[in-house]
């Protein structure tokens, strides 16, 4: 239930805080005195779309926040939590406009995107305005209108995969079908690149031990001659590092005990003495060991020079031969059992057809049902608008063969509005007024099943008057016992039915016009029914008329 929304800087208002209670709630006053504002802000701060045009030219920004009162809206409360936004069983929306263009959006505090903020405001607010009976003429608005009052959900969810689905077969079906037009030379293709690289039969480790024996192999020559020249240097030669090393340990042998650096030099130099042999002892049975393999060279080197070639031709790293090999392999299976598959596509389609058209006879059947009720309930409620020859009858005729989101269904409102007088369709039949009428009955009727908490009703009682404007007020007061109903009007009928009135004014100071919004007790209700009865001259009598208004409601 909307508690209270509190704007500043919207249009011509500086600051208005409003507190909402539950029940039916009118808004009233003068013809431009900025009810529709106080709609359009509300608006704004549940997603719609707005710019810096409604700042007021003083300002740098606007604000609008919002607080709700969660415990009548599960589906939102179930909202916040999915997406981590639930603060208990209050809801505080805010929405800031920037004079630059930029707006930013807020739900408990936490800034999101504004397709979170009207998605969550969908939840939570319904509104019905003047304008919004013209589109009765549309089929698709009197389909949604039908599943909205029959909670058809469920229903439509299930029409909906299953076509869907039969649309995913279809272009699986006609991209398999078209294939199969180029398939037989491109399974040549394929069929030749894969035989191609299955002679290579590339392997993905391949290629780094390919490289390190090539490496090797060809610097086995060298390797030879540069340790045998080593082992000469340091062990063979008459001036060999371990000829000379071995004299300069000998001199110092017979002298460590004259200074510890001598005694340390001389085990150091003896250390290396040892260390030099082993090296060159190491380095001899290594090169025992080497065999220089020209033809095992020249095969690696014809291995790395075909699998870069056949790398170059198909476009890849020569480290990717392989994957590429398997990512052909695979094409070439779809390629060879596309016929196998194209009749397992056809018979699941076939599948899925069926299962859609059972889905739809559900839905359909659903349709009848409640088209049964709301036709019953909206032709009463036309009667009582002052139309008691009128009459609604809900046609649900099937479509065309193709299958759609939401059926196979078509649905159509068609009225009379005279008992000697066919049915027909309502944009052939009633005039605008009757059309009026038949779409404030539609909204009352609809309304009393809506999971919504707050209904807001912005002069969709336009073009009615009179007793009838009373009966539409008893409906919307009637409403108001299972919603929160906030209703913009200018019929006192109507005013008179609510549980609790808003005036909504003009002011006028320094030349700046501005919007307030006040509260009114039981004596300002009837004074503010008497202006909407008599106009500028309030006279005893219509204050008296205001009064009875007030004291007839239940």
């Amino acid at each position: 239930m909307l508690r209270r929304i509190h704007i500043r800087n919207f249009a011509i208002v500086d600051t208005v805080e409003i507190a909402f209670g539950p029940g039916m709630t009118t808004l009233t006053g003068e013809t431009g005195a900025g009810k529709s504002i106080l709609l359009d802000a509300l608006g704004t701060c549940l997603g719609d779309r707005a710019d810096s045009s409604v700042l007021p030219d003083h300002a740098e920004r606007a604000e609008i926040h919002v607080t709700f009162d969660l415990n009548d809206a599960w589906q939102a409360r179930e909202w916040l939590r999915e997406h981590d936004l639930d603060a208990d069983d209050e809801c505080i929306l805010r929405r800031v406009l920037q004079r630059n263009g930029r707006s930013q959006s807020y739900i408990n505090g936490r800034p999101v995107p504004l397709q979170q903020l009207a998605a969550l405001g969908g939840q939570l607010i319904g509104i019905h305005s003047q304008h919004a009976h013209q589109s009765l003429r549309r089929r698709d608005i009197q389909r949604e209108i039908l599943d909205a009052f029959g909670g058809h959900t469920t229903e439509l969810a299930r029409v909906g995969e299953r076509y869907h689905a039969h649309r995913r077969l279809h272009t699986a079906i006609q991209r398999l079908q078209n294939g199969q037009e180029r398939s037989v030379g491109y399974t040549e293709l394929l069929r030749y690149q894969v035989n191609e690289l299955m002679g290579l039969d590339p392997d993905a480790n391949e290629l780094e031990e390919l490289n390190r024996e090539q490496r090797w192999l060809a610097s086995a020559e060298e390797l030879i001659t540069l340790c045998q020249s080593v082992v000469t240097a340091l062990y063979e030669d008459e001036q060999a590092v371990q000829n000379v090393l071995g004299g300069t340990v000998r001199q110092l042998a017979g002298r460590t005990d004259l200074d510890p650096a001598i005694a340390t030099a001389y085990g150091l130099f003896n250390e290396a003495l040892v260390q030099i042999g082993e090296g060159c002892e190491t380095l001899r049975h290594f090169v025992t060991g080497i065999e220089v393999d020209s033809d095992r060279l020249q095969q690696v080197e014809e291995r790395l020079g075909h699998i870069a070639d056949l790398a170059r031709k198909h476009r890849v790293r020569p480290e990717e031969l392989a994957e590429h090999l398997q990512i052909l392999r695979n094409e070439l299976d779809e390629q060879e059992s596309a016929d196998a598959r194209l009749t397992v596509l056809i018979k699941r389609m076939a599948e899925v057809e069926a299962e859609y058209h059972t889905a739809a006879t559900e839905l359909s059947n659903a349709r009848q049902r409640a088209a049964a009720i709301l036709q019953e309930r909206v032709t009463n409620f036309i009667h009582e608008l002052g139309m008691p020859a009128g009459e609604l009858k809900i046609q649900i005729n099937l479509a065309a063969k193709t299958i759609s989101p939401h059926g196979t269904d078509d649905v159509c409102f068609e009225v009379r509005t005279a008992p000697d007088q066919r049915f027909g369709p309502i944009n052939k039949i009633a005039s605008g007024g009757e059309i009026s009428r038949i779409g404030l009955a539609l909204e009352v009727a609809t309304a009393r099943t809506t999971h919504l908490p707050t209904l807001i009703f912005d002069e969709a009682d336009s073009g009615i008057g009179g007793a009838i404007a009373e009966v539409v007020g008893r409906n919307l007061r009637q409403l108001g016992s299972h919603h929160q109903v906030l209703c913009v009007t200018h019929l006192p009928q109507v005013a008179a039915q609510a549980h609790h009135q808003l005036r909504v004014c003009k002011q006028t100071h320094s030349n700046r016009t501005r919007t307030r919004v006040e509260p009114l007790d039981e004596n300002g209700r009837t004074y503010e029914i008497a202006r909407m009865l008599g106009g500028l001259e309030i006279t005893e009598n219509t204050v008296k008329h205001a009064r009875e208004m007030l004291q007839r409601v239940d």
